[in-house]
């Protein structure tokens, strides 16, 4: 998800607004799409917290659990939770802060769709 959609979408999204050429009808354009794309990855972001937050609880229910009956299938189990707890942790890393980059673009084009328009975010 992250290195197929939302990194092309940074990239593309930061050569935008460094262009010097892009006028206001451009900029107000891209916002529209900008904002329709925002709200797929807040989402997919939505989606990847619940999953990351069910993950580490069963994480903390199966380690106690583990430690108390010694069971082997139950320490296998705890052992992958962790394992992919990790995994799930920083991709949610990697989302949240790709779409603040795009919510700051967004605030960027904003500024350049309207240039009289002096918002300080």
């Amino acid at each position: 998800m992250y290195k197929n959609r939302l990194r092309p979408a940074l990239l593309y999204y930061e050569e935008l607004t460094k262009r010097p050429d892009l006028d206001a009808d451009e900029a107000a354009r891209e916002m529209s799409r900008l904002l329709v794309q925002i709200g797929f990855f807040q989402h997919e972001r939505l989606i990847h917290l619940i999953v990351t937050v069910l993950f580490g609880l069963a994480t903390v229910i199966s380690i106690p659990a583990c430690l108390i009956t010694l069971e082997p299938a139950l320490m296998v189990l705890g052992g992958l939770f962790i394992c992919l707890l990790f995994p799930y942790i920083i991709h949610y890393f990697h989302l949240e802060n790709g779409v603040q980059q795009l919510y700051l673009y967004y605030n960027e084009l904003e500024l350049k769709a309207d240039p009289k328009n002096k918002k300080i975010y």
